[in-house]
This record gives structure tokens, sequence and C-alpha cells, in this order.
């Protein structure tokens, strides 16, 4: 069974990275740099996308698995959502990154290339979207009601919708400062290489241990929601006017959240 899950969630996985990679490859499309207010689109709509899959794809998938077994709630749901922001607040202040359109690099020093650290900011994101999209996958392959399936196609495709721009948002500005366009397409590319790995590796761990899958997908709802309080929405926010910020974490949560309801 564990052979199931694990191929289900590869093509999950698979389906997003591969979005983040067609992103990437509009660097040979295109000569100029996002512009600020579309980069704030993208930010603002990846933002609404994934507070809206935290909720109905991994908190409420959570909380009816916990009463399946007749647990209480509070403590695994509660305590993997705090796990999954710990989690990423220590990534975040140990690995190097930079993220785009800033100057001043995060994290532990390193005197590493600036776009190695650009792709590791990108990455940073990518690492909970692939836990998401990997444990919504291995749940569906355990369960034979068609919802379980739609719904993990359903985050697949909203994931996929935020990667493409993800992919594009580092290539572009990359050959923008004189990158070439094949290795910024292959930094953007490898930006979302780490989904299906840590997809991969979080139905392994979560497959080989009784009762931890409502840790898991709470879990993984903690580190995405600290990727978008802690980034993207202050991102999304930056400048004279916010609005198009503001709107577009709206779209991309009645986006997500139309997709999970109307396909499941």
């Amino acid at each position: 069974m564990l052979e199931r899950e694990l191929l289900f969630a590869a093509v999950g996985t698979g389906f997003t990275c591969f979005a983040t990679v067609l992103g990437a490859a509009m660097v040979f499309f295109f000569k100029k740099d996002l512009s600020h207010t579309t980069q704030k689109v993208f930010l603002g709509f990846a933002a609404g996308v994934m507070i809206a899959a935290s909720v109905w794809s991994l908190l409420i998938p959570a909380m009816e698995m916990a009463e399946a077994v007749g647990r209480g709630i509070l403590l695994p749901v509660g305590g993997g959502f705090a796990m999954g922001g710990v989690f990423l607040m220590l990534l975040d202040g140990i690995l190097p990154h930079l993220h785009i359109g800033s100057e001043e690099a995060e994290g532990l020093p390193a005197h590493w290339k600036r776009t190695t650290m650009v792709v590791l900011a990108v990455t940073l994101h990518n690492i909970p979207e692939g836990m998401a999209v990997g444990l919504s996958f291995s749940v569906a392959a355990l369960n034979a009601e068609p919802g379980a399936m739609a719904g993990a196609i359903a985050l697949a495709v909203g994931m996929g919708l935020q990667n493409f721009p993800e992919g594009a948002a580092v290539s572009l500005p990359m050959r923008s400062q004189g990158v070439s366009r094949e290795r910024a397409f292959l930094c953007g590319a490898a930006s979302g290489v780490v989904e299906p790995v840590f997809g991969l590796l979080t139905v392994l761990v979560a497959g080989s241990v009784t009762g931890i899958m409502p840790w898991v997908l709470s879990f993984a709802a903690g580190a995405m929601i600290y990727v978008v309080v802690e980034e993207l929405i202050p991102e999304a926010q930056l400048g004279e006017h916010s609005h198009a910020g503001t709107a577009s974490v709206m779209a991309g949560f009645l986006v997500m959240m139309l997709l999970d309801v109307v396909l499941s």
C-alpha cells in the first residue's frame, strides 16, 4: 500500500514541479522582468491559495482523521500546526537566502552567489507545498471515495496555478541581471524540485508511523501559514498602493476554495 501512496504523491508533486518548470521557461519568451505590480499580484495570489489549501486540504482532513480514530482534535491538529510553524521559522533563520527584490540576505552568513540564495528563498516556499500535495495524494490513495482524489487534484491544480508565475518570478529577474537564459531557466526550475522530494519524504514518514497522519497534515498547514504571514503577504503589500496585493490574496483564496468545493 505504501508503494501506491508514493506513486500517487509522485504524480501530484510532479505536476506542481512541472508547473514551476513551465513558469521558469518564460525566460525564453520574455526579455523584461516582471513589473512590481505584477509581482505583488502573483505573491498575493499565492498567499490566498496557500491559506485556503491549509484550511480545506489540510486542517479539516486532519480533524476528520483524528475524530475517526476516536482521538481528540486539539493535540494532533494544534500541536502539528505549531510544530510546522516552528520548523519553517528555524529554516528561515538558518538557511542563507535572498528574497527577490531584496538586497540583504537572511539566515546564517554565507558567501554564496546571489542566484543560489534567490533559489533557496523560493525553495523555502515550496517545502510546505510539496508536503501538502504529497500528503493529499497519499490520503487519496488510501481512500476509495472519489471526493478524496478530487480534493487532492484541486490542491495540485491550485498549487500549480501559483507555481507557474513563481517559476517566472525567479528566472526573469535573473535574466534582467545579466544571467544567461539557460542558467536562469535552470535556477527557476530547480526551485520546484524540492516539492516532489519533500512530498515523498513526508509520505514515507507518515506511512511508517501509525496514527501520525493528522499530525503531519497539520504540520504542513502550519508551515504554509508561516510562509504566508512571514513573507508572501508583507511582500504583496509593499509600496504606496496595496489594493492589488489585497485583491489578489482574496482572488487566490476564492479560486482555491472553489476548486476544492467544485472538484470534491
